[in-house]
């Protein structure tokens, strides 16, 4: 129970789905890092600072103490190095996401051999949930709480208000 997982991603916004896949690895490994992706070639729909701290309020009232977030740039095994770690989490909803995340294990794989990809499948009733779709809803004012923890539903209302 001592290893480090990291668990990377855009997490734009993180859902109840993500969150699933992170209860589950914490209770797999010692220590759990959210890792969010800063991608500067990708405009992001959250800042990355934002993303970093709806997953930490999500992940504080879940109660989850082995779990760190944080954020990086470039390669995902190249993060993984600089921590420490060679286990990756991926999240699986649906047989549709398996094809890719093959083929980025395989990728992984290639570059740093010593790096194993852990494939969690989120429960059932996360199957559909996607960052896009919560987005999309979120556009037209539609309601997210089923599919986001409370403080990505705040976080949606203070921007709405804003506008």
């Amino acid at each position: 129970m001592g290893k480090t997982a990291i668990y990377p991603g855009s997490f734009d916004p993180v859902t109840k789905g993500h969150l699933d896949v992170l209860a589950k690895a914490s209770k797999m490994f010692g220590k759990v890092i959210i890792a969010v992706l800063k991608n500067d070639s990708k405009k992001g729909f959250l800042p990355t600072a934002d993303r970093v701290a709806l997953i930490q309020e999500a992940v504080k009232e879940m109660g989850l103490d082995n779990v760190e977030v944080d954020s990086f740039d470039g390669l995902t095994i190249e993060y993984a190095k600089k921590v420490g770690s060679d286990i990756l989490i991926r999240g699986l909803r649906a047989v549709s996401d398996f094809e890719y995340e093959m083929q980025l294990s395989q990728t992984n794989n290639a570059l740093a051999p010593s790096v194993t990809t852990v494939f969690l499948i989120t429960k059932p009733k996360y199957n559909f949930i996607s960052s896009s779709t919560v987005k999309e809803i979120a556009k037209y004012n539609g309601d997210i709480s089923k599919f986001v923890p409370e403080s990505v539903v705040k976080y949606f209302k203070n921007i709405t208000n804003e506008r």
